[in-house]
C-alpha cells in the first residue's frame, strides 16, 4: 500500500505544471539579465531587464548604444524581440535594451507610472513626479548600467508610450542632452499641455543637439491625439529648438497599436543620422 501511495504521489508531481519558465529557448529575448533596483531617490523598487546584443561577449572592446524602455513590464518583451528582427535586417545597429518595470499594472501593487512619468497637473494631485524620476535615471540607473555593461553614455536613447511619451517630452524639454535620442509614441498631454508648449532649457550650442522623434497614430483617441497635434504644430514652427525634431503620423494606428511602429520609425531615423 505504501508503495502504491508513493507511486501515485510521484506521478502527480511529475504531471504538475512547472511555474519556473526557462527562457533559454525564447531566442527573441536574447541574452536578458534581471536586477532589482531599490531607488533611494524615489524610495521604491524597480525591476530592470537588460538585453545584450548578439556577440556582446565576443567584442570586449566595443561599447553599445543603449535604449531605455519605459513601461518595461509590457513593452520590454515586445520591443526587445522586435529589435532583434530589425537588427537582423540591419535597420538599426547593435544596441543594449533596458526595460524599466514596475512588476504590475495596478497602482495598488506598485505601478506608479502616473506619478513618475508626468509633469504637474491641476486635475490630478498624484501627477508631477517626472523631475524626481529623472534624477533616479541620472543619479542611480545610468551609473548602474554604465558600470555593469559596456553602455555608451553618449548614445542613450529613451522610448515611451502614452504618459511614458509625456516623460520623453518632459526630459527632452528640461534636460535635452540627458539622452542623445528620444522617441515619444502617442504622448498623452491632455491634462497638462501648457507645460509642454514652453521652453524649459536653452537650445544646444556648440555640440550637436540631441534628437527627438514624435509618432502619433492617425486613429489615436482624440483625447490624446489633438493635444499631441497641437504640440507638433507648435514646435514645428519654433526655430531655436533644443533638439532636432522629426514628427510622423502613424497611419492606421490606434493608441495601443502604435509602439512597434513608433519604435521602428524612431530608431531608424535616429540611427540613420548617426
Amino acid at each position: 500500500m505504501k508503495i502504491i501511495v508513493c507511486f501515485v504521489a510521484l506521478s502527480l508531481l511529475a504531471m504538475s505544471p512547472s511555474w519556473a519558465v526557462d527562457t533559454r529557448f525564447l531566442q527573441g529575448l536574447g541574452d536578458t539579465r534581471y536586477q532589482r533596483v531599490d531607488s533611494e531617490v524615489i524610495g521604491r523598487p524597480y525591476h530592470l531587464y537588460v538585453m545584450l546584443p548578439d556577440g556582446y561577449d565576443e567584442s570586449p572592446e566595443q561599447y553599445f548604444p543603449t535604449i531605455y524602455v519605459l513601461d518595461g513590464g509590457e513593452l520590454f518583451p515586445l520591443l526587445s524581440a522586435y529589435y532583434r528582427y530589425l537588427n537582423f535586417g540591419q535597420e538599426i545597429p547593435d544596441a543594449i535594451i533596458v526595460g524599466i518595470s514596475y512588476g504590475s499594472d495596478s497602482f495598488e501593487n506598485g505601478n506608479f507610472r502616473s506619478t513618475d512619468y508626468t509633469a504637474k497637473s491641476p486635475e490630478r494631485d498624484y501627477w508631477g513626479g517626472a523631475e524626481k524620476f529623472q534624477r533616479f535615471l541620472s543619479d542611480e540607473l545610468f551609473p548602474l548600467v554604465e558600470q555593469t555593461y559596456r553602455s555608451r553614455a553618449d548614445r542613450r536613447v529613451i522610448f515611451g508610450q502614452s504618459i511614458g511619451g509625456q516623460f520623453v517630452l518632459y526630459t527632452a524639454l528640461t534636460k535635452p542632452n540627458l539622452f542623445w535620442g528620444h522617441v515619444a509614441s502617442n504622448p498623452a498631454l491632455h491634462r497638462n499641455l501648457p507645460f509642454f508648449l514652453q521652453m524649459h532649457a536653452e537650445a544646444a550650442t556648440g555640440d550637436e543637439p540631441s534628437r527627438l522623434f514624435v509618432g502619433s497614430g492617425s486613429m489615436d483617441d482624440p483625447t490624446y491625439r489633438e493635444p499631441a497635434l497641437e504640440w507638433i504644430r507648435h514646435w514645428s514652427n519654433v526655430d531655436d529648438k533644443p533638439w532636432q525634431l522629426k514628427t510622423m503620423t502613424l497611419d492606421g494606428h490606434s493608441h495601443m497599436s502604435a509602439p512597434p511602429a513608433s519604435f521602428r520609425q524612431g530608431m531608424s531615423w535616429l540611427f540613420s543620422k548617426d
